[in-house]
């Protein structure tokens, strides 16, 4: 923390300087290079996590058409819509439509989608014309919406406990500089009380009840079918001492500095998000359940078909890095059905 001395700009709040940093004029999220030009997701690290999620929404859409049980009028009459209409497909954050490209490209070619890519930025060009590119998710769609990596730049203040103990706003500036501002009070009070307790002078937290609403929100807008959220996260009982906020450029974590040069995010306290019902497991299990392997192929395939011994070695690195412990495999998948 420091003084107003030798610091310039306006002292804001981690979420209002956040916000303006990542999506404001000639924010870092707006850049035509996109979240890819400075790092990895799974969606880059291998077609294998779209072709993951294309099995997803096979499945979603069979459950809504019945799930292969003697259906009821009503679920007929549902499963005629799904077929008149479409299954859609919702991409939230989609970057530059990474993921809805490769899910797309996975799926049977007479499979009946509406594939829908939810971004700030602007239409990327060449982009597939079969994706509509919104800013905010449609209403009322049936089928799958998928939130990659979204929630964790979802803009939120930083809480930090003063000395008696009590927390307190944390304010900064566009160089990063640092203050404690007013305490926390109102609903992100209540939400800390519940959530994310801070124990201690120093302690620290994310305070994430935007993600929350924001999550809420992006769920409520689907008719029927099944939301999921993928992102690095905690739970109660293992929340970071100080906070997680981070920034990223290049390909390199760097010092959070919200003056629109590197991204800024922050792990997401995915049990706050969730709704009743909800379901949270880790990447690894959830890839697994859809087909991904690790297992390397047989080493008499290298005799017998060299080509492909090669391409299916590969796919086994490629599904290492997605599953792996201490890596991508850690994320959580957080599920929810509506």
């Amino acid at each position: 923390m420091t003084d107003d001395k030798g610091a310039p700009g306006t002292w804001l709040s981690w979420r209002d300087a956040t916000e303006r940093a990542l999506y404001g004029p000639g924010g870092f999220y707006l850049r035509p290079e996109g979240p890819a030009g400075h790092f990895r997701t799974s969606v880059h690290v291998s077609p294998l996590f779209a072709s993951a999620v294309a099995r997803l929404l096979l499945e979603t859409a069979r459950e809504l058409g019945g799930g292969g049980h003697r259906a009821d009028d009503n679920e007929e009459d549902e499963a005629a819509a799904g077929a008149a209409d479409g299954f859609a497909f919702v991409d939230m954050g989609a970057g530059r439509g990474e993921l809805v490209t490769g899910v797309l490209a996975a799926l049977p070619e007479d499979f009946p989608v509406r594939a829908y890519a939810i971004e700030r930025a602007g239409r990327p060009e060449g982009l597939d014309p079969r994706i509509s590119w919104l800013a905010s998710p449609p209403e009322g769609v049936r089928g799958l919406l998928f939130a990659n990596e979204w929630l964790d730049n979802v803009p939120v203040d930083i809480a930090e406990a003063d000395e008696d103990g009590v927390p307190r706003r944390v304010l900064v500036r566009p160089d990063g500089t640092e203050r404690l501002g007013p305490p926390v009070d109102g609903a992100d009070a209540e939400w800390l009380a519940r959530w994310w307790p801070l124990t201690g002078p120093g302690a620290r937290a994310e305070i994430g009840r935007p993600r929350d609403e924001a999550w809420a929100g992006a769920v409520a807008t689907l008719r029927a079918g099944r939301a999921v959220a993928v992102d690095y996260g905690h739970t109660a009982g293992a929340r970071p001492r100080f906070g997680t906020v981070t920034g990223f450029r290049d390909g390199r974590e760097v010092r959070a500095v919200p003056d629109g040069n590197c991204d800024i995010t922050s792990h997401v306290a995915m049990d706050a998000c969730a709704g009743p019902g909800a379901v949270l497991t880790t990447q690894r299990e959830a890839l697994q359940g859809l087909g991904v392997s690790a297992q390397r192929p047989p080493l008499s395939l290298a005799s017998t078909d060299p080509v492909a011994y090669v391409r299916a070695l590969s796919s086994a690195g490629e599904a290492a890095e997605l599953v792996g412990r201490g890596g991508l495999g850690e994320f959580l998948w957080l599920q929810e059905r509506v």
